[in-house]
């Protein structure tokens, strides 16, 4: 597996088992560095791991940043092609807009959620990223 260092070795300690598990196919870790001000978290994702398609709604502000630190992974938009993801990467989601990411089929992947402050936030959960849908990417 690629980066498969990155389990326990990242810029930021992994942390538990994600409290969110049942919203994600595989097992992630969640470590948050901040739930003062502006929430931040570190997700690390073992190969093949991804989440829900979700919507972090706002009636206005909101939405989630994803900041690469580790590993390759895919972002994908509803309607849109997936993209892929390797350190560095900045991916800005706008509030209300369906969405999922998560690790490739042969690396960790780690990302730092940052949720955009907002008013009247909430996170939906949707349906799971399909394994036939997950399998068509390269």
């Amino acid at each position: 597996m690629k980066n498969e260092y990155l389990k326990d070795n990242g810029i930021f300690p992994t942390g538990d088992i994600n409290p969110f598990g049942a919203n994600f196919i595989g097992t992630s870790y969640l470590n948050m560095l901040t739930t003062e001000g502006v929430g931040i978290g570190n997700v690390t994702f073992e190969p093949g791991c991804r989440n829900n398609w979700h919507i972090h709604h706002a009636t206005s502000g909101g939405g989630q940043i994803l900041l690469v630190t580790g590993g390759e992974g895919w972002f994908r938009e509803w309607g849109k092609p997936a993209q892929s993801l390797k350190a560095g990467d900045v991916v800005v989601i706008p509030a209300n807009t369906k969405h999922w990411h998560g690790a490739k089929k042969d690396s960790w992947f780690v990302h730092l959620s940052v949720e955009v402050p907002g008013s009247d936030t909430k996170t939906e959960w949707c349906e799971p990223v399909s394994d036939e849908e997950y399998s068509q990417l390269d």
